[in-house]
C-alpha cells in the first residue's frame, strides 16, 4: 500500500538565500497582463525615509500626512509604534494607484521598490552589525517573473532606486533589529521612549521643534552650525534623529551632553513636583 504523499502549500517567498551578485529574472512594465495588481492588496510598513518622501512629493507637513495616508500597528511584543500606509476606504487597494500605474511613482515607499525583492536583515550571536540577505516573492498573479530579462540582485536594486532608502533607512532599521533581538535585557520601554522613537522615525516636523526647543538646547551640546544644518536639512536631521535614538535608548554615545545638564533637569522635576503639591494643597483646602 503506497503511502498517501503530502505536498504543503506553497507560500510566495522562494527559500532561497540570495546575495547582490546572484541574478534574478524579473521585469515589471507598463502593459505587462497583471500591471497594477500588486497595488491592489497592499500591506506595507513604512520607514523614516519613506515618510521624508511622501509627505515632501504630497506637500504635507509630517504630521498631516500620518493622519491622511497612514494606520499605526505595533512592530512587537512591547508595543514598539510603527506605520503602515492606509489603504482606500472601500478595499486593500493603494490610495496612489491609478490606471496608469503609481501617482507617487518616483518617491513610493522602499517596500513598493524592491518588489518582487524581499530583504532580510539577522544579526548573528554576539554581532554588532546585521547582514542582508534577499528573496524573491512570487505571487500568483504576477506575470513579472516570466519576462525575457535577467539581472542581479545589485543591478536590480540600483534601478529601483532602493540604494538611498536603505543607506537612510540603515539606523532605524539597525534599532528596530536590536530591540527586537535584545528582548527583554534592555528591559520594557517607557511610554517616554516609545513617543521619542514615534518622533524622530516619523514626525520629522515635531522632531525639528523639539531639537530647536530650549530644553533641548539646553541639555545637548550641538555646535551652531550644526543645528542650522539641522534645520536646514531634513536628511541630515532625519540621520540626527536616529542616532539621537540610540542613544536614549540604548546609551550608545553620539552627542554629548552638557556639563549641568542633568542638574538642570533634576531642579526642573523637582519645581514641577513643588507646584503640583501645591495645586493640590490647594484644592484639599478649599
Amino acid at each position: 500500500m503506497n503511502e498517501p504523499k503530502f505536498d504543503p502549500p506553497k507560500g510566495p517567498v522562494e527559500p532561497v538565500k540570495l546575495g547582490l551578485d546572484d541574478s534574478i529574472q524579473f521585469q515589471c512594465r507598463k502593459g505587462i497582463a497583471c500591471f497594477n495588481q500588486c497595488c491592489q492588496n497592499i500591506d506595507i510598513m513604512l520607514t523614516p525615509y519613506d515618510i521624508l518622501r511622501l509627505k515632501n512629493r504630497l506637500g504635507l507637513s509630517s504630521e498631516e500626512l500620518i493622519e491622511k495616508y497612514t494606520v499605526p500597528f505595533e512592530m512587537d511584543g512591547h508595543g514598539m509604534p510603527g506605520l503602515k500606509l492606509k489603504t482606500r476606504d472601500d478595499s486593500p487597494a493603494c490610495q496612489f494607484v491609478t490606471d496608469e500605474g503609481c501617482s507617487v511613482y518616483e518617491d513610493r515607499p522602499a517596500a513598493c521598490r524592491y518588489y518582487a525583492l524581499g530583504l532580510m536583515s539577522m544579526r548573528k550571536k554576539d554581532s554588532p552589525t546585521d547582514e542582508d540577505s534577499y528573496f524573491i516573492v512570487k505571487e500568483d498573479h504576477c506575470l513579472g517573473h516570466n519576462e525575457p530579462r535577467t539581472l542581479t540582485v545589485r543591478e536590480y536594486r540600483q534601478e529601483q532606486g532602493v540604494d538611498v532608502y536603505d543607506e537612510l533607512n540603515q539606523e532605524w532599521r539597525q534599532i528596530v533589529l536590536k530591540k527586537r533581538s535584545a528582548g527583554p535585557t534592555i528591559g520594557q520601554p517607557t511610554e517616554r521612549s516609545f513617543q521619542l522613537f514615534f518622533l524622530a522615525s516619523y514626525n520629522l516636523d515635531a522632531f525639528r521643534r523639539f531639537v530647536e526647543s530650549d530644553a533641548f538646547q539646553q541639555a545637548y551640546d550641538v555646535a551652531p552650525d550644526l543645528m542650522k544644518t539641522l534645520m536646514d536639512d531634513e536628511v541630515e536631521l532625519l540621520t540626527f534623529g536616529l542616532r539621537f535614538l540610540k542613544q536614549m535608548l540604548f546609551d550608545e554615545k553620539f552627542i554629548a551632553e552638557k556639563p549641568d545638564a542633568l542638574e538642570k533637569r533634576l531642579k526642573s522635576k523637582r519645581e514641577r513636583e513643588a507646584r503640583f503639591k501645591a495645586l493640590e494643597a490647594g484644592r484639599q483646602g478649599t
